[in-house]
């Protein structure tokens, strides 16, 4: 049996067709709100692995973040760089593997990955490095799709088939990722989720006018009114515990003890 790989070369091929950083969907925030949610982000130290765009670091920096941003894709970091010089930010960039990061015992406050442990077959090689470079009391935030979700349904199909963009890839129920957090030595400190926006038809009609030469808008119009009454619902749906199992994304973020494991 072929067993699919989430390679270097997948993510050169990428990020080399997704220099328009602009026709990438962000994370709407997300990563930055729940970190500013616990913990003042001004002057600490912060590493985002498997960095991508790093949208979410220049968002950190602004915020007077020390930023650091590590990738094993060139491509990604040229990105980065650019995006940054674009913003009139700082950022240094790592281009390294994420399993062997060549950084220092305790060294950041904060680290921080979106959309990468889901493509490691074994997550604890990962969660372990990151508790090592994370000072006593260091914040961890971990992102990954969740595992209850059509959009999972069809990703699995199209691993199946070959044509899964990554090779392969997994995703994580919210038990399932607070457990990993615990087994590797942190303490949670929260969880939260996030809904796919916009919707998961849109995003496919859009991919399948992309390939006829249409182009379609990232974001579609919509009634103002509508969109006000939804985000008010989702408001209340997302305190409830079974909310967890509808979101498309999930994440915790985690405290390193003070003590160690």
């Amino acid at each position: 049996m072929n067993v699919k790989q989430s390679t270097k070369v997948h993510w050169e091929k990428f990020w080399e067709n997704r220099t328009d950083i602009d026709q990438v969907y962000s994370n709407e925030d997300r990563i930055y709100k729940n970190l500013a949610s616990i913990t003042p982000i001004s002057a600490k130290k912060i590493l985002e692995v498997g960095s991508g765009s790093s949208r979410d670091s220049l968002q950190l920096a602004s915020a007077g973040a020390q930023v650091f941003v590590l990738d094993y894709s060139s491509k990604s970091l040229e990105i980065s760089y650019q995006l940054a010089q674009n913003n009139g930010q700082q950022i240094n960039c790592i281009q390294a593997d994420a399993l062997q990061m060549p950084v220092a015992d305790e060294t950041f406050d904060i680290v921080f990955h979106q959309g990468l442990l889901e493509h490691f077959r074994d997550p604890m090689p990962i969660l372990q490095e990151n508790y090592r470079v994370l000072k006593p009391n260091g914040l961890l935030l971990v992102d990954v799709p969740q595992r209850y979700h059509i959009y999972t349904a069809i990703k699995h199909i199209l691993i199946l088939l070959n044509k899964w963009f990554a090779g392969w890839e997994t995703e994580f129920s919210i038990r399932e990722l607070r457990q990993l957090l615990k087994q590797t030595g942190f303490v949670i400190k929260t969880e939260y989720g996030n809904w796919m926006r916009p919707s998961l038809l849109y995003r496919i009609i859009r991919e399948i006018c992309k390939k006829i030469g249409l182009k379609l808008p990232l974001y579609p119009g919509g009634f103002k009114s509508i969109g006000t009454i939804r985000d008010k619902i989702r408001k209340q749906v997302s305190a409830q515990r079974w909310a967890f199992y509808t979101f498309l994304d999930i994440g915790v973020i985690g405290q390193k003890n003070n003590m160690g494991k």
